[in-house]
């Protein structure tokens, strides 16, 4: 189980000089711990741009530097080195790429001086694999809303997780703590509101479950939170009942999140993933 990842994920050091902010450092680092989490490895992409220009370099675009016969011919060979990796290591999970790249951008690139929508040059050659950007794929830290109170509701819970653990997202899953009413007194009370809070404020995404006649009250909240954090709200409603022509079940709930109807929809909504 492997991942193909563009060689600055690993090492800042090949992209060109003063580009790497410390947003970028810390969504590098994700990367590695997420693949560190769930026993990945992390196999480097060669470097076109540092084997064709060296280090230290300024940045530039592909049509400024890159557009010559030697690079293409280089780009060729390297191609090669990685279908052969592939026909030896099998299919990667996905290839991670980072985005603005001249070579590895994912759904960006400096072609010219502007940027433009589309893939690096490098990774355009491997459009039948998944291919991802870095900062998508360091976002895997999912908080998981839902009412808790019933054995029923704890079991669906601990499914869910597991479905999303298999989809390797690290999952908070509140009735883990130790969340019950045998323990709920008063001092244990606020402790479970500020482990609730401090997992909610490290989430990237929040997800939410909303069946029932109402949304349960604690799930409501959670999710409008994330929401107001700007974090990405996905709401799972299996249950086939709705309140208007328009509305599943709450107008405020559903504007401010992905609303999926299955398991399999949620799935699909977060993995980008060729999953074994």
């Amino acid at each position: 189980m492997f991942i193909l990842a563009s060689p600055c994920v690993l090492n800042e050091n090949l992209r060109a000089d003063g580009i790497t902010t410390d947003e970028d450092r810390e969504v590098f680092l994700r990367c590695r711990k997420r693949c560190e989490e769930f026993g990945i490895e992390l196999v480097p992409l060669p470097c076109p741009e540092t084997l064709y220009l060296g280090t230290p370099r300024p940045p530039g675009s592909f049509s400024e530097r890159l557009d010559t016969p030697e690079f293409s011919a280089l780009l060729d060979r390297l191609e090669q080195e990685v279908r052969d990796i592939i026909s030896v290591k099998g299919e990667p999970l996905c290839i991670l790429g980072v985005n603005s790249s001249p070579t590895c951008g994912v759904t960006t690139t400096y072609f010219t001086n502007e940027k433009s929508a589309g893939p690096g040059v490098f990774l355009k050659r491997f459009s039948g694999f998944p291919v991802v950007d870095a900062r998508v794929f360091a976002r895997y830290r999912i908080y998981l809303a839902s009412p808790l109170f019933s054995e029923g509701e704890r079991r669906y819970n601990t499914y869910l997780a597991e479905v999303l653990r298999k989809n390797f997202f690290s999952v908070y899953l509140p009735q883990e703590f130790d969340d019950t009413a045998e323990v709920r007194g008063n001092d244990r009370e606020r402790t479970i509101y500020d482990k609730n809070l401090s997992e909610l404020k490290k989430a990237d995404i929040v997800v939410g479950v909303i069946d029932g006649s109402d949304v349960d009250s604690g799930t409501s909240w959670e999710m409008g939170y994330a929401f107001a954090c700007g974090k990405r709200v996905i709401a799972l409603r299996t249950d086939f009942r709705r309140l208007s022509g328009n509305e599943r079940v709450n107008l405020m709930l559903e504007s401010g999140a992905e609303v999926v109807s299955s398991v399999d929809e949620l799935r699909s909504a977060l993995s980008f993933l060729k999953l074994p």
